[in-house]
């Protein structure tokens, strides 16, 4: 019996201790909702700033992504068009197509005949007299065209050089129409690259500064909050409080900032994407999948946002009770 007597102290010992955590982790969690409130001011002035910092990271990642599909769409529009002579065989048409095909930095190969190219302008420009009547069209010299879209639409080497030494493509290429290895598209492609890189680089730097400028205000707030309960803390360590109680009130406050900074963050930043989608549609930026995304995985977002907060408060509260609470 006397082991089982010393068993089940062991494990009200246990429980007790469980017990008491739990209740030093309610209190620490209410003393520090009581401090965001206390001071509600400079609560509010903390969670101004957070909810900027958290509004700029958001809008980096989401500029960023929007950029990234939007070059995306571009280069998978853009092609490469390689003219033959018109009356070009559908076998050699065929061989030249095939090893076009082979070439690692082609993506796709795509051939239109003479024939076709003309009826595919005629039903382009169907009941249109204005600009071209179908037959003026029939009698042009339309060529055979070879479409070639690309890995990289800014690496065009490979394919230059082929179309420069292949035999078979160098006697049926059409003498008055050279391939477009470059124009409008391609120069297009560069600038959204570089605006890609332009905007990371100014969203980044916009977002550390917020977040110092987050950190910093956390940091003074926590800062006014010790000592403006100095007498309090001197007590509690008189008594022997333990550091993590004293210390849990100021994180739970910086944890606090950072929640109700996320949510809102969160709000506006979706609405933000909401009201751009339809202006940005037009000028053919392509924002819809960053939508259906932010949309679908809305609460992982929210949740993401979250943590963002409470490591920025979590480390200015480190940061302030570490330097002035002495503990």
């Amino acid at each position: 019996m006397a082991p089982k007597k010393k068993l089940d102290s062991k494990t009200y010992a246990q429980q007790k201790r469980h017990r008491r955590k739990m209740l030093t982790f309610v209190r620490m969690c209410r003393y520090g909702v009581n401090n965001f409130t206390r001071n509600a001011w400079l609560s509010l002035a903390a969670t101004a700033v957070m909810t900027v910092t958290l509004f700029l990271i958001f809008t980096t990642v989401a500029a960023h992504r929007v950029l990234s599909d939007t070059l995306t769409t571009v280069r998978n529009k853009v092609d490469i068009s390689i003219y033959l002579q018109k009356d070009i065989s559908d076998t050699d048409a065929q061989k030249v197509e095939s090893s076009i095909s082979k070439l690692k930095s082609v993506r796709e190969v795509t051939y239109v005949s003479s024939s076709q190219g003309r009826q595919d302008l005629i039903n382009e420009f169907k009941g249109d007299a204005n600009i071209i009547s179908a037959a003026t069209i029939a009698t042009n010299q339309i060529p055979a065209t070879i479409h070639v879209k690309m890995v990289d639409i800014n690496n065009t080497s490979e394919l230059q050089n082929f179309v420069k030494t292949d035999k078979l493509i160098k006697a049926n290429l059409d003498p008055s129409r050279p391939p477009t290895f470059a124009g409008p598209q391609s120069e297009s492609i560069k600038t959204i690259g570089r605006a890609l890189v332009f905007a990371q680089q100014v969203g980044v730097g916009a977002s550390v500064i917020f977040a110092a400028l987050s950190i910093l205000v956390i940091f003074n707030t926590i800062r006014m909050a010790i000592f403006s309960r100095s007498e309090e803390i001197q007590m509690m360590k008189l008594i022997g409080a333990e550091k993590s109680f004293i210390r849990g009130p100021f994180l739970v406050e910086a944890i606090v900032y950072g929640f109700i900074a996320a949510i809102v963050a969160s709000v506006l930043a979706y609405m933000a994407l909401y009201f751009a989608t339809p202006g940005l549609d037009h000028y053919q930026v392509t924002i819809k999948p960053t939508m259906e995304f932010v949309t679908y995985y809305g609460g992982f977002v929210l949740l993401a946002m979250i943590i963002a907060g409470s490591i920025i408060g979590v480390l200015s509260s480190l940061l302030a009770t570490r330097r002035y609470l002495k503990i």
